[in-house]
């Protein structure tokens, strides 16, 4: 044994903040610490008296999507940070719930950004087509691979078809009404559940670990975060179960991971 002495050495989790760590969040904790994420929580106090959406809208003049759209450094940081995200989320759910995409023929990751999860199936399962369904501005000039693609669009419009849609962290973001169109859209674009259709959402459950106090602390972190900037916000079983109910699908199994988070199976 070499005696190092005293000193500070890096914790295992720390490491998930260092720049070269595979499976790094350092990008999502720059978006998070972003002047233009942090002024909307100096605006809250003026929120509450005035008829503005959100505490971002207050603080920036505009919808957060708006300013992402048009902004090219907060785009970047956004699309960086889910990507780091997505990439530590799907590590997790291919090496213990690889088996919700036994089955499947075809997917679209459905506000897919740069395709980092979908790239993930991709490699993980070459027998199934994967496509990354975001925005033209996100995907235009992204290259795809044998069994990987990227299509430009509106979810809010049209998605394409395929046997699964995944929904990573895309429904906490938005209101009831905007996730009823979505999940309804979504319902369009697959088969019937006899004939193998499902839609996989990766989103928190709050406090579907009832014994964990600190994750249910993170989950309301994470809603007060969604409060802050756009029209969405953390959602308990019951909750997802009415928007499944209103949007027309008949079951659902929630299956929890990486703590806080969970993958919750939807069947049309």
């Amino acid at each position: 044994m070499v005696d190092l002495g005293e000193g500070y050495l890096l914790a295992p989790a720390s490491r998930l903040l260092l720049k070269d760590e595979p499976l790094s969040v350092r990008p999502f904790l720059l978006l998070v610490l972003d002047p233009i994420l942090v002024d909307p929580w100096q605006h809250i106090s003026k929120w509450f008296q005035n008829n503005d959406v959100t505490p971002f809208h207050t603080a920036h003049g505009r919808m957060f999507w708006d300013l992402a759209g048009q902004e090219p450094k907060l785009n970047q940081l956004f699309n960086e940070a889910m990507a780091s995200d997505a990439r530590l989320v799907t590590s997790v759910i291919l090496k213990h719930c690889g088996g919700v995409f036994e089955g499947i023929e075809s997917i679209i990751d459905v506000g897919g950004g740069t395709g980092t999860v979908a790239e993930a199936i991709a490699k993980a399962f070459p027998n199934i087509r994967c496509i990354s369904f975001d925005l033209p501005h996100v995907v235009n000039g992204l290259v795809g691979s044998k069994n990987l693609s990227y299509i430009g669009g509106d979810m809010f419009e049209a998605i394409p078809k395929a046997d699964a849609l995944l929904l990573k962290s895309i429904l906490h973001d938005r209101s009831d009404e905007e996730c009823i169109k979505i999940l309804k859209q979504c319902k369009e674009a697959i088969p019937s559940k006899d004939n193998g259709g499902k839609l996989i959402i990766i989103d928190m459950v709050v406090n579907v670990n009832k014994e964990e106090n600190e994750l249910l602390e993170t989950q309301l972190l994470f809603d007060m975060l969604m409060m802050s900037l756009v029209t969405g916000r953390e959602r308990n079983e019951k909750d997802w179960a009415k928007l499944f109910d209103d949007a027309g699908y008949t079951d659902y199994k929630i299956t929890p991971i990486l703590g806080f988070r969970s993958v919750i199976e939807v069947y049309p």
